[in-house]
């Protein structure tokens, strides 16, 4: 009968801490986007490069040696 006690405790204890933790994130934000995540997976992500190089084109320069943009002019 003592462990019964025993196992109570624990669980409520450890369901306590997880409620805690949900707290603080939840204050932080963690949980603010909600759509965005269920949507990326719809899109291509070579369309989603493409409409991000425009704005940003110091991007192009900083790109590693695997994706380096080929130069046509030569």
């Amino acid at each position: 009968m003592d462990i019964l006690y025993l196992m109570i405790l624990c669980s409520v204890s450890l369901a306590a801490v997880f409620l805690v933790v949900f707290i603080i994130y939840a204050r932080k934000g963690q949980f603010e986007d909600d759509e965005s995540p269920a949507v990326r997976i719809l899109f291509d992500s070579d369309e989603i490069k493409e409409k991000e190089e425009p704005n940003n084109k110091e991007n192009t320069e900083e790109k590693g040696e695997n994706n380096k943009i080929e130069d046509k002019s030569e």
